[in-house]
């Protein structure tokens, strides 16, 4: 049986002109977005990362399962915890488990295995994916995760506020800490705060591929 089919709401189709007028106001804010390390430990208000995570629960997903799961921390313990355990991934990354060729790309961001910005930043979001729900076995699960994550990172450059995608591999011990069920992976460590004073981020993070390699128009050919 068919889902029930309602009204669409909330559509204005605009002007062509505030169409474009919109879109470069958007990509003059994202433009701006940056990758950041270096964390101010300047509280933010929880009601922020409250309305971010309602923004990241609109993306799309597979039979609208929702495959995702949010956890919101800034309990000083958890994040004191969480450090330790990624730092001990991180020294095996850093010193045996990953490639030279690995280490060269990661060089120009001067990363190592030390992560103080876990314990710094006001707050850490650990998303999690959801292989299983209530609704039964969710699909296009990392998809889901990464499109609502995308809203996410968004949401929170919106409002001024700076993130770390963090991904320590392998990262099963933030389903241990954050209390998460075996059905559920993660699927990343967002951190989240204000730029520290004097932050600084590579010179080659501001290089951005040109329209011309990164999309292919296969277009109608005009008519003779």
């Amino acid at each position: 049986m068919s889902a029930e089919a309602v009204p669409l709401t909330g559509y204005e189709r605009l002007p062509e002109s505030d169409m474009a007028d919109r879109l470069a106001s958007f990509q003059d804010l994202m433009a701006k977005r940056r990758t950041i390390r270096d964390f101010a430990d300047t509280p933010v208000p929880r009601q922020l990362i409250e309305q971010a995570i309602r923004v990241a629960g609109t993306a799309p997903s597979g039979a609208n399962h929702q495959p995702w799961h949010f956890v919101a921390i800034s309990d000083p313990k958890t994040k004191t915890a969480i450090r330790q355990a990624a730092e001990e991934e991180e020294r095996a990354f850093y010193h045996g488990r990953a490639s030279d060729e690995w280490l060269d790309a990661l060089e120009p961001l001067g990363t190592d295995d030390q992560k103080p910005f876990l314990e710094t930043a006001p707050w850490l979001i650990a998303v999690f994916a959801q292989k299983r729900g209530d609704l039964g076995k969710n699909y296009y699960v990392t998809e889901s995760v990464g499109l609502a994550t995308g809203l996410l990172i968004t949401a929170l450059h919106s409002v001024g506020l700076g993130t770390l995608t963090h991904t320590p591999a392998p990262m099963t011990f933030l389903r241990e800490i954050c209390g998460r069920p075996n059905t559920e992976k993660p699927f990343v460590l967002l951190v989240v705060g204000y730029p520290a004073e004097g932050c600084k981020v590579p010179s080659y993070a501001l290089e951005k591929k040109p329209l011309s390699e990164i999309v292919t128009f296969k277009t109608q050919a005009p008519s003779p």
